[in-house]
């Protein structure tokens, strides 16, 4: 299995286009060792010919110009994505859609019923497509049954309700129900990855999914729960937005720690406010020292 992270930061990427916090406004000016990223989607092959996108974000363009791989121009008009899962339907995670409406058939989404109510009717991208390329929608169930997805070789998978938050145009929002977050578990010749942008609880199930993988790739948008908060950019701590920090008891940090050794531990979705994105900051050095790495974009993986 290969995996290309196509994008690597919380929504608004980083730096942040109106964003002069610490962070945003020192790599910008060369002050603060750091590197840009755009919104976090990943993709995954079994065979390096048919690609799975997992979410589609508002920077998808330009993820798709820098990995070449899913562009193969065997004709006039072509892609190498053969299907779309969409993690939930947060706006960073589907905007990117749209951009893809001139596909000659109709997208094939692989979502929860949740998801697709909300991509019908709070943010109706579904049938904006509907005037362009279509949509083929495949339902996704979030209740650790295996499936596949035909026009992918070689890979299988299983969803996970995730505990986190609906988007804010989503009658769930701050409401949550199972399928409105999912986390998937691929699996490819004995290899597992487990990913997980949005994550805010760990019970249980997401708990041994973590631990079956030999990849965990999860969300790391704050390093502190009240970050946010504390820079006075929002009245809302990490969990309001259906996010684990990652420093503090019980955090990602914590959790990632205590998963085997041989477990490859990976954040992803990094907001532009945390400071592990600085190179040179004492958060990053703590995630180095514990064996956790930061994804960035154009981050290549293999298992």
């Amino acid at each position: 299995m290969r995996i290309r992270v196509l994008g690597s930061a919380a929504g608004g990427g980083f730096p942040q286009w109106n964003c002069n916090c610490r962070l945003c406004d020192g790599v910008r000016r060369g002050r603060v060792r750091a590197q840009p990223r755009t919104q976090s989607s990943i993709a995954i092959s079994g065979d390096e010919t048919n690609w799975l996108l997992c979410n589609a974000s508002p920077d998808l363009p330009a993820q798709l110009r820098a990995f070449p791989e899913l562009q193969p121009a065997r004709a006039i008009r072509d892609t190498a994505i053969a299907a779309i899962v969409l993690m939930d339907a947060q706006v960073d995670h589907v905007t990117g859609l749209a951009m893809l409406r001139e596909h000659r058939r109709p997208l094939e989404i692989w979502c929860t019923q949740a998801v697709r109510e909300d991509l019908e009717h709070g943010n109706p991208l579904f049938g904006l497509l509907r005037h362009y390329c279509g949509v083929y929608w495949r339902p996704i169930e979030a209740d650790g049954t295996a499936f596949e997805i035909p026009s992918l070789p070689g890979l299988r998978f299983a969803a996970l309700p995730v505990t986190s938050n609906a988007p804010p145009y989503s009658p769930h929002r701050d409401r949550p129900v199972p399928g409105d977050t999912i986390g998937l578990l691929v699996e490819s010749a004995g290899k597992r990855l487990f990913y997980a942008p949005g994550l805010g609880e760990i019970g249980a199930p997401i708990d041994e999914a973590m631990r079956r993988a030999d990849c965990v790739m999860v969300d790391g948008t704050c390093w502190t729960d009240d970050e946010m908060i504390a820079l006075g950019l929002s009245k809302k701590r990490a969990r309001d937005m259906g996010h684990r920090a990652i420093a503090g008891a019980g955090g990602m940090l914590e959790r990632l720690s205590a998963l085997p050794a041989s477990t490859r531990r990976i954040l992803i979705h990094i907001n532009n406010t945390n400071p592990v994105l600085d190179e040179d900051g004492a958060e990053h050095a703590q995630l180095r020292a514990a064996g956790i790495e930061l994804a960035h974009d154009g981050m290549d993986l293999r298992l």
